[in-house]
């Protein structure tokens, strides 16, 4: 069976976009022969960064087979250090690297009503540039329908509260798998059509 690996890349300043993360992998990781491969990217200027992943390379989006792209939300938009990454993506752009390949995001913010709809899409808007496929959370996941904190159609998220202070509930927690499990799906279905 081919083996599928899917880019889980992140930025996260208090951690609950990498917990997120860490969830998403596991749905990624729920599929049979599926590998989640979690990076995070530089932070310059930012003294109280610590990167617990490895840091993405170029490389990484080349052999990844779908791309999950995950951002604290920021005034209605996606990090700094995350958008820089993804403005130097040119060359794969250009190339169509992430042509054809499922792409989804998940975002966080302290606030309940802090933009996350608005961060998840301004993410989106650069996977629809390099051509991929964009893979969100349907109704058909319960949990959509019973959250009342994080979760969107558009992708996974987490109200964290003003001081972080808000772990992840059950409701958001099975939306991140849920979100991991049906990228893993399509992007075997992509690679094996």
């Amino acid at each position: 069976m081919t083996t599928i690996n899917v880019l889980v890349l992140y930025y996260s300043k208090h951690g609950n976009t990498s917990k997120m993360a860490k969830l998403i992998a596991r749905g990624i990781e729920s599929q049979e022969n599926t590998n989640a491969v979690i990076r995070t990217v530089s932070c310059s200027g930012d003294e109280d960064f610590q990167p617990k992943d490895a840091l993405v390379s170029q490389e990484d989006l080349t052999l990844c087979d779908g791309l999950v792209l995950g951002s604290p939300a920021r005034f209605g938009n996606m990090a700094a250090p995350l958008k820089t990454f993804i403005d130097d993506t040119g060359l794969a752009w250009f190339s169509g690297t992430l042509s054809n390949k499922p792409g989804a995001v998940f975002t966080s913010s302290s606030s309940l009503h802090g933009g996350q709809e608005a961060t998840l899409l301004s993410m989106i808007v650069p996977l629809l540039h390099h051509g991929m496929l964009i893979v969100g959370l349907p109704y058909t996941e319960k949990s959509l329908l019973l959250t009342q904190s994080g979760g969107t159609p558009y992708g996974a998220s987490h109200w964290s509260g003003n001081e972080s202070e808000r772990t992840i509930d059950k409701h958001e927690k099975n939306l991140c798998i849920a979100l991991g499990k049906r990228v893993a799906v399509i992007a075997r279905k992509q690679k094996t059509a």
